[in-house]
């Protein structure tokens, strides 16, 4: 299954954070915080939302920040997903 986001909407997939702490602590999982930086892996058309033109920003295979609680998060499958308005992105990760 495909997921097709509409509007300005932006489909995330967490990306993997180490299970140690800084100080080479191994973490349960239960202590892992949600992670915060995902990756785009759909992105809507933008067009006319709530009578305002949105402009898409963010592209597929983009690594991006996003708020620690927003969107909706899906599960397809064995695969968890989080969508969220573009709006809800805070910055683009860039090397």
């Amino acid at each position: 299954m495909k997921i097709k986001p509409l509007a300005d909407r932006v489909v995330l997939k967490s990306v993997e954070i180490e299970e140690k702490s800084a100080g080479g602590i191994i973490l349960a999982a239960s202590a892992q915080e949600k992670p915060q930086v995902a990756e785009v892996v759909a992105v809507g058309p933008g067009g006319l939302v709530d009578g305002k033109e949105v402009k898409m920003y963010v592209k597929v295979g983009d690594k991006v920040i996003a708020g620690k609680y927003s969107g909706t998060e899906v599960k397809l499958g064995k695969e968890e997903y989080t969508i969220v308005r573009q709006s809800d992105i805070l910055a683009v990760v860039t090397k």
